[in-house]
């Protein structure tokens, strides 16, 4: 890793207090305030982080069309009847020209969706067993791992902070996190995306490479990446410059989101990146940590940080979500529930 973005071995995590425990924590508070990035090894489940075991996940790219047609949103097929989960295609002419599926916590357990009328809570379109064997479960066990150590690192933000290590427990039971798997296609620089929009090329080392993941920072609370082993995940670091985030095996890219910077009170970081295009093909597995759609976002008790009124995650969720291209022409199917209730 580059002087900027370390990578931190998180083991100490899942074992009791002690003194290394908390010098780990102090590493991973260090880099949430300051670059709001950091990678992380040496974890439960770390073993997935394989160019094998990637692609066991990374098979349902391999269904045929007619496969990945039964996936599909309603926004790109409107006989489905699932509008937040579910298969997203390649748009030709948007600056992140990518296809992928966003699956919910039903992956892991069939039980966590609910019959209620909230996309948020819908179930996940998944490939037949048939077309896919084995897939569904190896999934699952991901989705699983990722949850254990998302949860470890809330602790760990949360010890930093000086709070109870528990306090933000309660509101990831019963969370909608997402698995995202992702595959950037090559194309042709040239070929038809609409130049009205953000910036589509950058110069790295010389050569010009296309932005196939405009500049953003993450919504939510926290993000762990697993890269396919090529290079392309860049990081703005404090000095405003593009850092590259190496990949490596065995290890996750940690970003923090926008909504734990703001609960925190700005303690922690959100920081800003960007995918620019490989020489190659590009696979993302990427895992959004997230709370209940009904936890109540509310000021943390710390001291100096500013109020804010209270609100229910499902709502941000819904209202940041729904401005990405792949999510477009959905934003007027899910009113917000606090003012629902009202």
């Amino acid at each position: 890793m580059t002087p900027d973005i370390e990578t931190i071995g998180i083991a100490d995590l899942f074992g009791p207090p002690s003194p290394a425990r908390d010098r780990t924590d102090a590493r991973i508070m260090a880099a949430a305030s300051g670059i709001g990035f950091m990678a992380v090894r040496d974890f439960p489940g770390d073993d997935w982080l394989t160019p094998d075991k990637r692609g066991q996940l990374l098979r349902i790219f391999t269904l045929p069309d007619a496969e990945k047609q039964k996936l599909l949103r309603w926004n790109f097929d409107r006989t489905k009847k699932n509008f937040y989960r579910g298969w997203f295609p390649l748009q030709p002419r948007a600056v992140s020209y990518k296809e992928g599926i966003d699956m919910g916590p039903d992956l892991a357990d069939p039980t966590r969706v609910s019959a209620s009328d909230d996309p948020l809570r819908e179930p996940t379109p998944f490939p037949a067993e048939s077309a896919l064997p084995g897939w569904r479960a190896e999934a699952a066990d991901y989705y699983r791992a990722m949850e254990t150590v998302g949860n470890a690192l809330m602790r760990s933000i949360a010890r930093g902070l000086g709070l109870p290590e528990t306090v933000f427990d309660a509101y990831f039971e019963q969370g909608i996190s997402t698995l995202r798997l992702i595959r950037y296609p090559l194309r042709d620089v040239n070929a038809g995306v609409d130049a009205g929009g953000p910036q589509v090329t950058v110069v790295h080392k010389g050569e010009t490479r296309t932005i196939i993941g405009g500049e953003h920072a993450d919504s939510g609370f926290v993000t762990l990446l697993a890269q396919d082993g090529f290079d392309g995940l860049q990081a703005k670091n404090l000095a405003g410059e593009w850092v590259d985030v190496p990949p490596a095996n065995g290890t996750l890219a940690v970003n923090f989101g926008q909504l734990l910077e703001r609960w925190t009170g700005g303690r922690v970081r959100a920081t800003r990146h960007r995918v620019i295009a490989p020489k190659t093909v590009r696979f993302s597995i990427l895992f959004f940590y997230e709370p209940r759609v009904d936890a109540e976002i509310a000021p943390l008790p710390l001291s100096g940080t500013e109020p804010f009124e209270p609100f229910l995650y499902g709502d941000y969720l819904w209202d940041s979500a729904t401005n990405f291209v792949e999510m477009s022409g959905i934003k007027h199917l899910r009113l917000p529930r606090r003012a629902k209730a009202s």
